[in-house]
């Protein structure tokens, strides 16, 4: 419901209108949501690594069924993102060359309790949990014969399903170029939000449960349904798609056809969408004033909020004062207690935010 003046619509009427709407959330287009309380406390340190392992660029988070158990997609120890173009064969990158486990469970007092996926994946970037806890994590970067895929994983760390072809960077409906994150529909359908900017590609793909393709849409641009950087989707209680469109700074709404609903520029610059079961929203910025240096530093954060009406109801600062890079959350997620955990990717940490 983005609000739109019209040609020639009279200034009057815009001032009117725009007294009717300053009170919802739609009416900001530009500014994203930031004057508003944090009623959350930080926790670092909460999740503890095996003695003589060190934290890499935390990529994705999602909670398991049981409420509280967190999953974590971890770089093996390594930083961000290497253009392809100066990796080196002989250097380790990511989690291509290690025999670290990018696939964490941590209970709900941080103890880790399962990790796997050792050796078969290179650039983990996305993560989803579905409802039979099975894992699903989206593999951005091709090397050595992997990546640029899909995968499920059983709960005991069994591969169940791979999408997209191993190695190979491409837009055909067995390929992805740069698939940024996954999320499943009730009745199993599987949507990938394919492409990472650059010149890989812009677009949503769904496939049925077995992993059949089905359709495809989306282009790069800013247009109501185009995409730019599709770096984030997550799905609502009604089933609809909400995709974090962060080269656009806004949340793009979907049906499951692909048919373009709303958009929603108050939550700022979507790196991460998680949606709980009673439809609160949580969003992570963490590239506004520092990668996208066009936007204000202070817009960076996690914000709450409600599916409902789409308004902000509480937010989460990033502590440090500038960047130059990402910063904060890349990855958010909340337990059913109401606990939010943040991914960060620069700062190489996993924190937790409780209400005291």
């Amino acid at each position: 419901m983005e609000f739109r003046a019209r040609p020639g619509f009279a200034a009057g009427a815009f001032a009117t209108a725009f007294v009717l709407f300053a009170a919802t959330a739609y009416d900001q287009t530009v500014a994203p949501t930031t004057n508003l309380p944090n009623p959350y406390r930080s926790v670092e340190n909460w999740a503890k690594l095996p003695e003589g392992r060190i934290w890499g660029a935390v990529s994705a988070i999602d909670v398991d069924p049981d409420g509280s158990s967190i999953w974590v997609l971890e770089r093996c120890g390594a930083q961000g993102f290497i253009p392809p173009a100066q990796m080196r064969p002989d250097v380790p990158f990511n989690c291509d060359g290690t025999n670290l486990a990018p696939i964490l469970k941590f209970d709900a007092s941080g103890r880790l309790v399962k990790s796997f996926g050792e050796g078969l994946l290179v650039f983990p970037h996305g993560m989803h949990v579905d409802r039979e806890g099975n894992i699903w994590v989206t593999d951005g970067v091709a090397r050595g014969g992997k990546g640029q895929q899909v995968l499920k994983f059983a709960p005991d760390g069994k591969v169940l399903l791979r999408l997209g072809k191993a190695g190979v960077a491409g837009s055909g409906p067995d390929e992805f170029n740069a698939p940024s994150a996954v999320v499943t529909a009730p009745n199993g359908d599987v949507f990938v939000a394919d492409g990472h900017g650059r010149d890989t590609n812009a677009r949503i793909v769904k496939f049925d449960k077995n992993g059949k393709f089905i359709k495809t849409w989306g282009k790069k641009g800013s247009a109501a349904g185009d995409v730019d950087i599709p770096h984030t989707i997550a799905m609502d209680s009604r089933g609809r798609l909400f995709v974090g469109d962060r080269n656009n700074n806004r949340i793009q709404i979907f049906d499951q056809d692909g048919k373009s609903l709303d958009q929603w520029f108050q939550f700022s610059r979507p790196s991460s969408i998680f949606i709980d079961k009673n439809d609160i929203i949580y969003v992570a910025d963490s590239e506004s004033g520092g990668v996208a240096k066009d936007r204000e530093h202070g817009y960076r954060g996690i914000r709450v909020g409600r599916i409902s009406d789409g308004v902000v109801t509480a937010f989460i600062p990033d502590p440090v004062a500038t960047a130059t890079t990402t910063s904060a959350a890349e990855g958010v997620a909340a337990d059913a207690k109401g606990n939010i955990y943040g991914a960060e990717v620069a700062p190489k940490r996993l924190m937790r935010y409780v209400k005291p």
